[in-house]
């Protein structure tokens, strides 16, 4: 459903210098600035998967998508959406997508809601008949009947990005992109608006690209993760793999008769580790040890066994490394 092939996005901008002479010189220079914001990126997505596209602010995630959707033309290589090359048929290629910006909005603001898909089916050319069904589907989903007759500037965060999300679906588009869809709304809104997305996808084989710095639309909703940093992809594959591959640090926290006697054992020595490969903190508040460790190095029995030994182990809760802190590395060290 979508081909990306050795992209590349350059900018090119005048060279500017500081101060006032600076400024007077940027005027007669022909100095350009080129930067690279993708560079040469590859993949491909398949009819029906929801991927989450993600990476840290400046990775070049935004300028992916608007290559995807037309909207720049790539410097090198290409895009196909659908069979379609979006930056020589814009037009062809807006009819196959849908696109939802959780900062902006594509309806009319003075408008009521109602007058905005009204313009919108006309613009797409969807019939009475589908235009029927698919609000059937989308007022069951997204709940929109119950302002569906307000104007667009009354309508709450939650309630118009629920509007944006019907809007982008109303011609059906085989591929759907989304740009921070939950942004700024409450947990009960957010959980409705990646069951409608699921449902969605579900019901038509939609394919969604999901850009969002919220490692809950992640989880809950993409079965695969493409990552980029510094215009170049790092990651491609999915969210098991990621944490197999990279989320080997494991917590094993117990709550103990003596807390900081059990902070003092030569946990190196009993252990036979380096120092590198285990972490011991101590919650004084609680009497609890929590212990990091590198599954790579360690077993939790054998920290409970050691544990053990030495004192009178009350409770014991094991944690895995949440995909949040796998990305959060990620951002700051690469893979």
């Amino acid at each position: 459903m979508i081909e990306v092939r050795n992209v590349t996005k350059e900018f090119v901008s005048p060279k500017k210098y500081p101060g006032l002479k600076g400024a007077i010189k940027g005027l007669f220079s022909r100095e350009k600035v080129r930067k690279t914001a993708v560079d040469g990126i590859s993949f491909h997505i398949d009819k029906g998967e929801i991927v989450g596209y993600i990476g840290s602010n400046g990775a070049g995630k935004s300028t992916t998508i608007k290559m995807m959707t037309g909207i720049l033309k790539p410097t090198k290589g290409e895009c196909l959406i659908n069979g379609i090359n979006p930056a020589k048929h814009r037009k062809k290629n807006a009819q196959n997508i849908g696109v939802v910006f959780g900062q902006r909005t594509q309806l009319w603001w003075d408008l009521p809601l109602s007058e905005s898909f009204t313009i919108l089916k006309e613009i797409y050319n969807v019939s009475d008949e589908d235009y029927q069904e698919r609000m059937k589907f989308l007022n069951r989903v997204l709940g929109l009947e119950e302002f569906f007759t307000q104007p667009v500037r009354n309508l709450s965060l939650g309630q118009r990005m629920r509007a944006d999300l019907g809007a982008a679906l109303l011609h059906n588009p085989p591929v759907l992109y989304l740009d921070e869809p939950t942004i700024g709304l409450d947990l009960v809104v957010k959980d409705n608006i990646r069951e409608a997305i699921k449902e969605i996808n579900e019901k038509y084989q939609t394919t969604v690209v999901l850009t969002t710095h919220d490692i809950g639309d992640i989880e809950e909703l993409c079965s695969r993760i493409i990552i980029i940093d510094s215009g170049k992809l790092i990651y491609d594959g999915s969210l098991t793999d990621l944490k197999e591959k990279y989320g080997t640090k494991r917590k094993v926290i117990m709550e103990v008769k003596n807390s900081r006697e059990v902070l003092q054992l030569p946990w190196g020595e009993l252990l036979g580790v380096p120092k590198e490969a285990y972490d011991v903190e101590e919650d004084k508040e609680h009497n609890t040890i929590i212990v990091t460790f590198d599954k790579n190095y360690l077993h939790v029995s054998d920290i409970i066994k050691e544990t053990m030994n030495h004192t009178q182990v009350k409770d014991i809760k094991i944690e895995e490394t949440e995909l949040k802190e796998i990305v959060k590395a990620i951002y700051s060290h690469g893979l």
